[in-house]
């Protein structure tokens, strides 16, 4: 009898740890069920996008390309071919050298060696074909023999066929660079650059275009035997100061 009594009470220990372990399996699976098997409950996620559509959409791209610019440390590594992805600058041979020394690319760079003013127009189509969204001109070294008023009439006329086949874009005029004395012992109308610059920021503040005053920018060691052109050293130098002007 005793040895009944005790078979039967292992049992029943036996028993409700069993029913113990079945409650702990069915509470498991059930959580587990709650986890991965309910639908998902999108209704913050679904809010969160109602409240980035009705936000300001500039301010939210702005947001997004400067954080592209940044890396972890907060600076930006980006070449210059990067920053001039949708980018153009047109210009003379000044301009070329951007492609002779591959500082930027070819889509980033319309240039003809020795162009006039009045010249532009094959250029400017091909600008317009590239659709950038910013354009940055580098001409009128080759115009200023001329007096002051009929350059900025053609160069005001350069800009206005720009604003009228690529409207889109934003235009930034890139004042004529200072040359070396030997080159205006070669060519004294050079000396007309910097009267030839004054009137090229005026016209610039009419029509509410960017003027970037590159007349600090250069030193010596950077021209040329010529007087004028640029070596390839100073490229960089120049496309930074255009990068950092249109904040590309």
């Amino acid at each position: 009898m005793k040895k009944l009594k005790n078979r039967t009470k292992r049992r029943i220990i036996l028993c409700i740890f069993a029913v113990v372990v079945l409650i702990l399996i069915i509470l498991i699976v059930r959580g587990v069920m709650g986890l991965f098997g309910r639908e998902a409950d999108v209704t913050a996620g679904v809010e969160y996008i109602k409240q980035e559509e009705a936000g300001d959409v500039a301010e939210i791209e702005e947001k997004i390309n400067l954080l592209e610019k940044q890396d972890s440390n907060g600076e930006d590594t980006r070449s210059l071919k990067e920053k001039f992805t949708g980018a153009v600058v047109l210009g003379d041979s000044i301009a070329a050298g951007f492609l002779e020394y591959d500082v930027l690319n070819a889509s980033s760079v319309v240039s003809q060696i020795g162009v006039h003013l009045n010249e532009l127009d094959d250029l400017i189509t091909q600008v317009q074909g590239l659709s950038p969204g910013i354009i940055f001109l580098s001409v009128g070294m080759n115009d200023v023999a001329q007096d002051t008023a009929s350059f900025t009439e053609q160069y005001r006329t350069v800009l206005e066929k720009i604003m009228e086949d690529v409207p889109d874009a934003h235009i930034f005029v890139n004042s004529i660079f200072p040359v070396q004395d030997n080159a205006l012992e070669e060519d004294a109308s050079l000396e007309n650059i910097a009267a030839c610059n004054e009137a090229l920021k005026e016209l610039c503040d009419s029509l509410q275009i960017g003027f970037i005053d590159n007349t600090e920018l250069v030193q010596d060691q950077y021209y040329e035997e010529d007087g004028i052109h640029f070596k390839a050293d100073f490229y960089p130098v120049w496309g930074e100061r255009m990068a950092e002007m249109a904040s590309l």
